[in-house]
């Protein structure tokens, strides 16, 4: 039972009453009428062979009030493609398959990268950017969700949730953020959630003051979750990442593009599971070492665009009181982990907290070894600009792909 407490700059739209789910359904199912709602999956090839998948999939079958659905599929051969059709064919809502690495994706992604507008790298950034491409260029939906597809715990009430605050036309919501406890099976996960981000944002207010930037970020119970929803219009004129600071990117552009009334969070579950990432310490470009360096950079470019002033040895400061403060967080979180009966690991949460330290440098050097980088892809309004019919095309590919191996 969630409590209504109002932390921080944005709205908490919390879980006070257990509602029934099938209310909260015939309420979307009217909403829809008047803003027609869609979803977003991004997901590996290989995620159709989890648990996970096939019970989302089965979840959303139970769904009434979605006009589309949009699968983004990496990592796909052609006939793991045609495999993949054949697993959502049993969706009863419209739904399309983005094959990114068939010929037609890849032939206007080849295009775009002509003209310095294409993901720099593959990954969910990616995914995500030309999933929400295709929902303009469909553009049978007013607003959308968002979730990722290894939620081991998945119930059809996380989506309905997530996607009601954007949803609901009495709102003045563009976007929402969903969030959880990371509790599941007697253990407290989560971390670089509450070992990096948390006391990383503690530290820099300790270091600059108490930035608005910082406040905001800091308002978010889990800024890292990968639920989110949000209007259409917010799509045209977004720019994120395409690594691992993905999260990060989407709550720093619709802080620049909307007011913070504009902007809430939803709790959607009560627990929450799904794959875990390896600390990988030994390798920098995996793992939660590469998830950590990616977000760090994530926050520091956006304090940079927002007049903050960096160099060598404010770094080693920041990883100074980034290092105090999150040791404290350890015996915080030991202490509710043991309040609750749950297990938590004192020494591997220092082992990540010494990894996450050292990785907050690794990314502070690369800030300014490389000071003309450019990280965000570009947003789809300046693509159209520069690519008039990009959107038509993008559609065509999609659908004729989906013609051509079998799907109706």
């Amino acid at each position: 039972m969630g409590d209504f407490y109002q932390n921080g700059i944005i709205t908490t739209l919390h879980n006070l009453s257990r509602r029934p789910l099938e209310d909260m359904e015939a309420e979307l199912v009217e909403f829809a009428k008047v803003r027609p709602l869609g979803l977003v999956l991004p997901c590996l090839y290989s995620e159709l062979q989890t648990a996970a998948m096939p019970n989302i999939t089965q979840q959303l079958c139970k769904v009434p009030y979605l006009s589309e659905i949009i699968i983004g599929l990496d990592r796909a051969s052609e006939a793991e493609y045609r495999d993949a059709l054949a697993f959502f064919a049993q969706l009863p809502q419209r739904y399309r398959v983005l094959w990114n690495d068939g010929p037609r994706l890849r032939a206007i992604d080849a295009e775009l990268a002509q003209q310095n507008l294409a993901p720099k790298e593959a990954g969910k950034g990616r995914n995500v950017w030309y999933c929400l491409g295709y929902s303009l260029a469909s553009n049978r939906t007013e607003s959308v969700a968002l979730h990722d597809c290894d939620i081991v715990t998945y119930d059809r009430e996380l989506l309905a949730r997530l996607i009601y605050p954007v949803a609901n036309p009495s709102f003045n919501y563009e976007f929402c953020k969903g969030f959880y406890a990371r509790v599941a099976n007697g253990k407290i996960n989560g971390r670089v959630s509450r070992l990096l981000v948390t006391p990383l944002l503690r530290a820099l207010k300790k270091v600059f003051g108490a930035l608005d930037y910082l406040e905001y970020l800091d308002s978010y119970r889990y800024p890292l979750a990968g639920e989110f929803s949000f209007r259409k219009d917010v799509i045209n004129d977004i720019r994120i990442p395409s690594d691992w600071g993905l999260e990060i990117g989407v709550l720093s552009e619709v802080k620049r593009n909307y007011a913070t009334n504009r902007l809430c969070q939803v709790d959607i579950a009560d627990i929450y599971d799904h794959k875990h990432q390896k600390l990988s310490a030994e390798n920098e470009n995996a793992g939660l070492s590469k998830m950590s360096i990616d977000i760090t950079k994530a926050i520091f470019r956006k304090l940079a665009t927002n007049g903050t002033v960096f160099n060598q040895e404010t770094f080693r400061t920041i990883k100074a009181t980034y290092f105090r403060v999150a040791l404290d967080f350890v015996e915080t979180y030991r202490n509710d982990a043991e309040i609750n009966g749950l297990s938590l690991d004192v020494h591997e949460e220092e082992k990540a907290v010494e990894l996450f330290a050292q990785n907050i440098m690794k990314a502070g050097n690369h800030f300014l070894e490389y000071p003309m980088e450019t990280p965000f892809i570009p947003c789809w309004n300046r693509v159209r600009s520069a690519i008039p019919d990009i959107m038509t095309r993008m559609y065509k590919a999609v659908d004729d792909d989906m013609k051509e191996f079998g799907a109706s």
